[in-house]
C-alpha cells in the first residue's frame, strides 16, 4: 500500500498548480491501471497456489522465459477472467463513489497544504520498509506458525510478494565456461565418493546434540589454530579438551547463508541467498527434521530479530518444536542493536536444555560479536578502533560461552550430549583479509561433550559448514543422500575439500590445492597446486550442480 500511495500523494502535492479535473483524470488512469494489474495477480495466485502449493512470485516468468507453458484448462481461464472482470467492475464503482466524486469538489490549494502533503507522502517510507528495526520487511515477517506452511502462505500478500520476488530475481545465472551435463555429474560424484568406514568418535548411539553457532567467529580467535592469545581462552580450552577441526571453512559470508549451510547442508550462492525464497527453502532438507524422525525434541534459540533475512520463514519450514527469539526475552534485555546480548541468551539456552525432554537436538545462534561490537562488559581488550572492539566483543561471547559450559558440565544431560561449536561465517578482521582470501572464510569447529569418546584430538580433513549434517548423522549411522552437498569427513578415506562462495565468485580448497574463480571476469584468480584440467573441472562441477539445483527449487 505504501508503494501505491506514493504517486497519488505526489499528485495531491501538485494540486497547487492545476484544477481538480486534472487530478481526477490522473487518479482515474493510475488507479484503473493498478486495479487491472493487482486483481490479475490476485486471480492468477488463486489458480497457481492450487497447482504449485506456493504463493505467486517470479516463478511463472521463469517458465515463460524458457518457453515452457503453464498448463491451465480453458474452462479455468474463462472462470478466472470472469472473476477478474467482476472484481474489477466492483472496485471501479467503489473508487468512483468513494474518491472520484469527492475529488470533483476540491479547490486549488496553497503551498502550505502542499508542503504538509509532501511530508505525509515522504512518510510512506515507513509502510514501504515495514519496520523501524534493523531488518526491512520481507516475506518471512508474516510467517506466524512454526510448522503449518499453509497458514503461513495464507498470510502472504500476493501482490507485494510478486514485486519482491521480481526485484530479487531468484535465479543464478551461469557465468560461462562451465561443463556439459555428463562431465558435471561425473566430477561432482567423484568429489563425494567414499568407500571408507566412518570413524566412530561417540560413546553412544543416541546422544543429545547441541550446535552452537557463534557470530563472525573467525579461526583467529583460537590459540590452537594460531590465533591471537587471550581473545577466546574458554573456546581454546574446549578445543584442546575435545576434537578440533583445523581446516573448517564457512560456505558464505553472511549469517543467513551460514544458517542454511549448517542446518540444511546447502551451500551459499553468488549474488543470492536461498533463505530469501520460502518456496525454495521449503524443499530443502533440514538436520532437525532428521532428528525429529528419530524421536528427538528440537529447538532453536536466538537473541535477535527472527524476521531478519527471512529467518522466520526458514525456521518455520524447518519445523522446530520450539523457537526462542528476541520477543521471548524481557524488554529490558533487548538493549543492543541486534537484540539480546549473548550472556542472557546462553542463560536461557541452559535453562531450556535443563528443562528439555531427551533426546534433544538444540541449536543456538549468538550475536554480540556483530558490528557495532558494543557489549555489556568492562573493556578487556583496549582500543576504540574496529579491530580492538571486534576482539573485545569476541572475548565477551567467549566469557558467556565459558560460563555456560561450566554449568552444563554439571547437568544431568551432559554425559550423553555431543556439542558442536562453529561459526556462521568468518570475518575480514582482524587483519583486513580480502574478499577472496580463504582465511576470511576459515572458522573453528570443535566437538565436545560427555558423549565424545575422543579427547584432545585433531582432525585435519578439509571440511565446510555443509558437511556438518552428514558428519553428525554418520555418527548415528544415518548418512542421508538428501544432503547432496554434505560429505561425512569422519570417513577414514576422506581428505575432504571445501568450497567458499563470495559475492560473485568462489574458492575451492583441498590438501595442496587452492582455486579462486571470478564470475564477472570469467577467469581464475588463483590456481595453486593444480596438476591437470580435472582439478579445475571438479570445482566447476560443484558450482554448476549448485546453480542447477538452486534454479530448479
Amino acid at each position: 500500500m505504501g508503494y501505491f500511495l506514493l504517486i497519488p500523494g505526489l499528485l495531491i502535492v501538485s494540486t497547487v498548480y492545476f484544477r481538480a479535473a486534472v487530478l481526477k483524470n490522473l487518479l482515474w488512469v493510475y488507479t484503473v491501471i493498478l486495479l487491472i494489474i493487482s486483481l490479475l495477480l490476485v486471480i492468477v495466485d488463486l489458480e497457481i497456489y492450487s497447482h504449485w502449493g506456493f504463493r505467486l512470485d517470479a516463478t511463472p516468468l521463469l517458465y515463460i522465459g524458457e518457453g515452457t507453458p503453464i498448463a491451465i484448462e480453458t474452462s479455468a481461464v474463462v472462470r478466472l477472467l470472469m472473476l477478474w472482470a467482476i472484481f474489477l467492475a466492483a472496485f471501479v464503482m467503489l473508487f468512483k463513489k468513494l474518491v472520484i466524486d469527492k475529488v470533483n469538489g476540491l479547490e486549488m490549494t496553497d503551498w502550505r497544504t502542499s508542503a504538509v502533503m509532501l511530508v505525509l507522502t515522504a512518510l510512506m517510507i515507513a509502510p514501504i520498509r515495514g519496520t523501524v528495526g534493523v531488518a526491512p520487511i520481507n516475506t518471512g515477517v508474516v510467517y506466524f506458525h512454526p510448522t503449518n506452511i499453509y497458514a503461513n502462505h495464507a498470510a502472504i500478500n500476493a501482490i507485494w510478494n510478486t514485486g519482491y520476488a521480481l526485484r530479487k530475481a531468484g535465479r543464478l545465472k551461469y557465468p560461462g565456461n562451465f561443463l556439459e551435463k555428463s562431465k558435471t555429474e561425473k566430477y561432482f560424484n567423484e568429489l563425494y565418493a567414499s568407500d571408507g568406514p566412518t570413524e566412530k568418535v561417540l560413546n553412544t548411539d543416541q546422544p543429545n546434540v547441541i550446535i552452537i553457532i557463534l557470530e563472525s567467529y573467525t579461526y583467529q580467535f583460537l590459540e590452537p589454530l594460531g590465533g591471537i592469545p587471550g581473545v577466546a581462552p574458554n573456546l581454546s580450552k574446549l578445543a584442546e579438551e575435545g576434537m578440533l577441526f583445523t581446516n573448517m571453512y564457512a560456505s558464505g559470508d553472511r549469517t543467513d547463508k551460514g544458517i542454511v549451510s549448517i542446518l540444511s547442508g546447502y551451500p551459499a550462492q553468488p549474488l543470492s541467498s536461498i533463505i530469501k525464497y520460502p518456496k525454495k527453502t521449503q524443499s530443502l532438507p533440514f538436520l532437525n527434521r532428521e532428528f525429529r524422525e528419530m524421536g528427538y525434541y528440537t529447538s532453536f534459540t536466538y537473541g535477535g530479530n527472527i524476521d531478519f533475512a527471512n529467518f522466520r520463514s526458514y525456521l518455520s519450514n524447518a519445523q522446530f518444536d520450539n523457537i526462542t527469539h528476541s520477543e521471548h526475552f524481557p524488554a529490558n534485555l533487548n538493549n543492543s542493536k541486534w537484540g539480546v546480548h549473548d550472556e542472557y541468551v546462553f542463560e536461557r539456552f541452559l535453562q531450556e536444555s535443563n528443562e528439555a525432554k531427551t533426546p534433544f537436538f538444540k541449536v543456538m545462534l549468538s550475536l554480540s560479536s556483530h558490528e557495532p561490537f558494543d557489549v555489556p562488559m568492562e573493556t578487556v581488550i583496549e582500543g576504540d578502533d574496529d579491530k580492538s572492539m571486534f576482539l573485545n566483543s569476541a572475548h565477551y561471547t567467549d566469557r558467556a560461552l565459558g560460563k555456560f559450559f561450566d554449568q552444563a558440565k554439571a547437568s544431568a544431560w551432559w554425559k550423553n550430549t555431543l556439542v558442536v561449536i562453529t561459526a556462521d561465517h568468518g570475518h575480514a578482521l582482524p587483519d583486513n583479509k580480502g574478499v577472496t582470501n580463504p582465511n576470511r572464510f576459515k572458522i573453528p569447529m570443535i566437538w565436545t561433550g560427555g558423549a565424545l569418546a575422543k579427547a584432545d584430538t585433531v582432525i585435519n580433513s578439509f571440511t565446510s559448514q555443509t558437511d556438518i549434517a552428514n558428519t553428525i548423522l554418520g555418527q548415528l549411522g544415518k548418512n542421508n543422500n538428501k544432503f547432496k552437498f554434505s560429505q561425512n569427513v569422519l570417513k577414514t578415506d576422506k581428505e575432504g575439500f571445501a568450497v567458499y562462495i563470495y559475492n560473485n565468485g568462489f574458492g575451492f580448497t583441498a590438501p595442496g590445492k587452492h582455486i579462486v574463480y571470478d564470475n564477472i571476469g570469467q577467469r581464475y584468480l588463483t590456481k595453486k597446486g593444480i596438476t591437470g584440467e580435472a582439478d579445475l573441472d571438479k570445482s566447476k562441477a560443484y558450482m554448476q550442480t549448485l546453480y542447477h539445483d538452486f534454479n530448479n527449487r
